[in-house]
């Protein structure tokens, strides 16, 4: 059913450009502002704004709302201000779903226990027969109980992962804090899935804070396969209220298969035939975070949590094999959405797009560095001059 045309006046409009003080929309579509509205609004609804203040809504764009509205469904664990407040909430959720076989939450504030490792016993405490999942509030750490080890066959003989890391006692046993991809997914490959209805909810959810919030368009800044799958049922089903782009995560370790896999999950997306869904980008981490000190800097970290990499944090992805990914990904149109935290994962991502450039010559390709929360000075100019 086509809406009526609607003449917005009566008070301050800003286009995103400039203001005006009329705005006439006809199938939701601005087609005429100032005067022009109000000439070809004579027979439109009119909304008087009584001297209010109209503008575009506001987009995000990067953002995790399937993974936001999944934290409404666990433990209430975001608000805490104490290891002791996890643990009871965990309690309470657990005694509250007594059969529910995982205990899965997010996002705890990883600072509240020292270089933010977190003891499996501490959970163990609150649930001792089920296992226990529960991410920080960065998404590159969990921490789990001792049953949640167990069904990931994590123990004292578990190798350190590649892009990971198992902290352990001095006993050699895993402590029970995971670190990056490597070492998570130990564990996230081995939990049953969620109920799909459980997850499109959860796109409910998000999208009812957003709406509250003048929010309209969000990307979603981290998809994996299942994520692509339950954007595609929930524009099925009709129930995406607000407009998603996807963006297609990047994994060092099976990027040679996941190039294949883009075209098959866009096809995906495009065959649910939503105009709120597309699924436009790719995602690369190049990094991991400053707080685990797994961000990859161009000195060393002052406090020392890892042995590994000369205490320089964590590169995703070696040599320039980043570069090499994102070519691949710009031959196929699709934009660049890199994670950078410290200095020199923003440097190897600017040195990508710089050779992505060079190879595959000028477009409009936009390409994305998030985060950035360090930056050497001698790059600063780089981001300018590469679009």
């Amino acid at each position: 059913m086509t809406a009526s045309p609607t003449l917005f006046t009566g008070g301050t409009i800003w286009t995103g450009r400039d203001e005006t003080d009329a705005l006439l929309i006809a199938d939701g579509v601005v087609v005429a502002l100032g005067d022009a509205a109000r000439q070809q609004g004579n027979s439109a609804v009119t909304v008087d704004l009584d001297g209010g203040f109209l503008m575009p809504s506001f987009a995000d764009g990067h953002a995790h709302p399937l993974y936001g509205g999944l934290e409404a469904v666990g433990p209430a664990v975001r608000p805490c201000a104490s290891v002791d407040e996890i643990v009871l909430a965990v309690k309470q959720y657990a005694a509250e779903h007594p059969t529910e076989e995982w205990i899965v939450g997010a996002s705890y504030d990883g600072s509240l226990a020292p270089d933010g490792l977190f003891d499996a016993r501490w959970l163990d405490a609150a649930v001792a027969d089920r296992p226990v999942v529960l991410r920080a509030w960065d998404y590159h750490t969990v921490w789990c109980n001792s049953v949640a080890l167990e069904r990931a066959g994590i123990t004292a003989d578990t190798p350190q992962p590649v892009l990971g890391e198992i902290p352990r006692r001095a006993d050699g046993s895993p402590l029970g804090t995971l670190r990056e991809w490597g070492a998570t997914d130990l564990v996230m490959n081995v939990m049953p899935p969620r109920d799909e209805g459980v997850r499109v909810a959860a796109l409910g959810t998000a999208a009812d804070y957003y709406l509250a919030r003048g929010v309209t368009w969000v990307q979603d800044a981290w998809v994996e396969p299942a994520d692509v799958a339950t954007y595609a049922e929930a524009a099925r089903q009709g129930a995406l209220r607000i407009r998603f782009n996807l963006a297609l995560y990047a994994d060092p370790r099976h990027f040679d298969t996941q190039i294949d896999q883009f075209a098959e999950q866009r096809a995906l997306i495009d065959a649910a035939a939503s105009p709120l869904l597309t699924a436009q980008t790719v995602k690369f981490f190049a990094d991991g975070v400053v707080e685990n000190e797994t961000g990859a800097l161009l000195a060393p970290y002052c406090a020392g949590l890892h042995s590994h990499s000369d205490n320089l944090g964590m590169r995703n992805w070696e040599g320039d094999s980043l570069a090499q990914a994102a070519r691949r990904v710009d031959d196929l149109g699709l934009q660049i959405h890199i994670h950078a935290i410290g200095d020199a994962a923003v440097r190897q991502a600017l040195d990508a797009i710089e050779y992505v450039v060079a190879q595959n010559g000028p477009r409009d390709r936009r390409p994305v560095i998030a985060h950035c929360q360090l930056i050497d000075d001698a790059d600063l100019d780089r981001f300018a001059a590469l679009g």
